[in-house]
């Protein structure tokens, strides 16, 4: 069965959790989009026995520090293992044109050169089009545009082997631009800065964006069955999973999951 490996989801400034970011699981190998803020995502995949050699593409959706800088270690490290033969294959990063460059430019100031040169050789940077399908393990995935208000930023939507069809609508709230992309699916990861009780308190709506209200009235609009909420804040982590599923079966009825940072999903 197909799995999602959640490694992170908290937002940016989360301490108590990592940044969100996951990976979608084919057999032994996995898709990883994002990587977070640091470092930590190399404990994390530790933890959850998530092998480098077998990460072998990675989609990153924007340049902001919480979602592009975990990168620069997966590069280190996938690098690492080139170098001492233990990594077959190669490492495909997929990302909007624009971030190119920044991905690079930051790699070649943190990064030893003998790695850093390891980018056009067996680290490819790929750059992918709004609507545009790029073949992906088993799967046709459809880049697209989320419509940022702030940095330029893409989501993606692709079936599963089941029949069901999964959508990352990035890090901000869903714009109706988007609906082709997100109208029909049966898994939506969406992110709920706050609940809305609290959006006075945590001004969702200053840092473009939603709370677990707007989120699920979404879903329920759109008809998603299966709404993964997370990019939350971190201040009552320990009660989050209820607080938020509480909040969210006032406006959804569908399956919710609030996870956890290290929880996996069955799809």
């Amino acid at each position: 069965m197909e799995q999602l490996y959640v490694f992170g989801t908290g937002n940016a400034q989360a301490i108590h959790c990592y940044n969100t970011c996951f990976a979608l699981r084919d057999g032994d190998e996995y898709f990883m989009v994002d990587a977070g803020g640091g470092n930590g995502i190399l404990k994390i995949l530790d933890e959850m026995k998530v092998d480098l050699n077998h990460i072998h593409h990675i989609f990153v959706t924007h340049e902001h520090t919480d979602h592009i800088l975990g990168i620069v270690w997966m590069i280190r490290m996938i690098a690492t293992g080139m170098k001492k033969g233990t990594f077959e294959g190669d490492l495909q990063i997929y990302c909007h044109p624009d971030l190119v460059e920044t991905i690079k430019t930051i790699c070649r100031l943190t990064v030893q050169g003998k790695f850093y040169k390891m980018i056009g050789d067996r680290i490819f940077l790929v750059p992918v089009e709004d609507g545009e399908t790029v073949h992906i393990l088993d799967y046709d995935v459809t880049f697209f545009d989320i419509l940022s208000t702030k940095a330029k930023q893409f989501g993606f939507t692709t079936q599963l082997k089941n029949g069901k069809r999964l959508t990352c609508a990035g890090d901000e709230p869903y714009n109706p631009g988007c609906r082709t992309y997100v109208e029909g699916s049966d898994w939506l990861l969406h992110e709920a800065f706050c609940l809305y009780g609290d959006r006075e308190r945590f001004q969702p709506y200053e840092k473009h964006h939603s709370t677990v209200k707007e989120a699920c009235e979404l879903a329920t609009q759109l008809n998603i069955p299966n709404l993964i909420l997370w990019h939350t804040e971190d201040k009552q982590l320990a009660r989050r999973k209820e607080l938020y599923t509480a909040e969210g079966r006032e406006y959804y009825q569908g399956n919710l999951l609030v996870p956890d940072d290290r929880e996996m999903i069955d799809l």
